[in-house]
């Protein structure tokens, strides 16, 4: 039986989760993934207990053809999934690799469908017609909507019940440009749900910043399934970033993530690597900036209780303990723990003295101090106060 096809489905088992980097996230301008990288990727999204892994577009030629049946040979507990054309030849060379899974993407919306010269028509024969032919070749076949965002309601509406009526397995709505707003989203996500008794799934681009909200809205408007990227990769702005979408699953409901949110930072470090894309410092999650702290009034109440100024604790996606940044906005609780971490215990004066020292050392340089700085900052205050005395 092939990888992936005992995995539990349905309402009680929580959202899909589809990962699409090596797919999507490879066509990032400038992105290219070797063999050995491709599988190591594939091996920890495995881990870290993604359902559906989009390994690759097997029409691209040999050497996308051989990485995807290298990742087949690893027997991974994900289904894996090729994408294809609306096409024969495309499907037929995805089958060739040996995925348990298809997606065969058509253009739905007045644009893509004028592009390609084909009235919705030549769509719903090839629905027929190529539905029929997938599922001879595949244990699952998902259809999608190219641009169904700025499709007409009742094309859409006419796509996702000739997909059904066609035999496919789920539906893809996909936000191709990533022109929807959450709002937006639950009022198409609802009124395709009373079309179909199929999953839907979203598919986020992140053009206008809101991808992982409209992938997390699309849940909870009744999308089965969402596609994400690790670390949000893919073309212009990107895709929902799966860590960005694990952490919002498992704050609102930790039901619903049935992730191994420990393995993110590791996961993102990886992809970022084999990219070349540094992850960068403000982002969401798994940025350095996400659990570094300055203010003195936040530094100090985190010395009390870790989640007073953060949403989780790091150790939840896998990250070291918060840090504290001493600059200039830090206040003395936050240097007199700097100097206990280094073996220096500070009196209450000591730190309150050595206070505006480090606020006008941070405010001249324009940024925070290092550890070197800070003791030199602390010689100096002990000489002078040593000379005063």
């Amino acid at each position: 039986m092939p990888p992936g096809a005992n995995i539990p489905t349905g309402p009680s088992a929580g959202p899909w989760i589809i990962d699409t980097t090596l797919r999507d996230g490879e066509q990032a301008p400038g992105v290219v993934f070797s063999h050995h990288e491709k599988r190591h990727i594939a091996r920890l999204l495995a881990e870290t207990g993604i359902d559906e892994i989009e390994v690759g577009y097997p029409a691209i030629g040999p050497s996308e053809r051989e990485a995807i049946r290298e990742i087949v040979s690893m027997g991974l507990p994900a289904r894996l999934t090729s994408w294809s054309r609306a096409n024969r030849s495309d499907i037929e060379l995805a089958a060739s690799c040996g995925t348990e899974a298809v997606h065969i993407s058509f253009p739905i919306s007045p644009l893509y469908l004028r592009l390609m010269k084909r009235e919705y028509e030549w769509v719903r024969a090839q629905l027929h017609e190529l539905i029929g032919h997938a599922r001879s070749l595949f244990r699952f076949v998902s259809v999608g909507g190219q641009d169904a965002t700025r499709a007409e309601r009742t094309l859409l509406e006419r796509f996702v019940e000739d997909a059904e009526a066609a035999g496919a397995d789920r539906i893809r709505i996909a936000d191709t440009v990533g022109v929807a707003t959450p709002l937006s989203i639950v009022e198409m996500v609802s009124g395709l749900r009373s079309r179909t008794t199929l999953p839907l799934e979203f598919h986020a681009h992140n053009d206008l910043g809101m991808a992982t909200a409209n992938a997390f809205t699309a849940l909870k408007a009744g999308c089965q399934a969402v596609s994400v990227s690790v670390t949000g990769l893919g073309e212009r702005a990107g895709n929902a970033a799966l860590e960005e979408l694990a952490m919002a699953l498992a704050l609102d409901d930790g039901t619903a993530c049935r992730l191994d949110t420990t393995m993110l930072a590791v996961l993102c470090e990886a992809v970022s690597a084999a990219s070349g894309r540094p992850i960068q410092e403000q982002k969401p999650v798994v940025g350095k900036s996400a659990f570094e702290h300055e203010s003195g009034i936040h530094c100090a109440a985190l010395l009390q209780e870790p989640l007073s100024y953060q949403p989780f604790l790091p150790s939840t996606v896998g990250r070291k303990s918060f840090e504290m940044v001493i600059g200039k906005h830090s206040g003395s609780a936050a240097i007199s723990e700097h100097f206990r971490k280094r073996g220096v215990q500070l009196t209450r004066e000591e730190a309150f003295g050595m206070l505006e020292l480090v606020r006008k050392a941070a405010g001249s340089r324009k940024r925070a101090l290092c550890a070197e700085e800070l003791d030199e900052i602390h010689r100096q205050y002990r000489q002078t106060r040593n000379q005063s005395a």
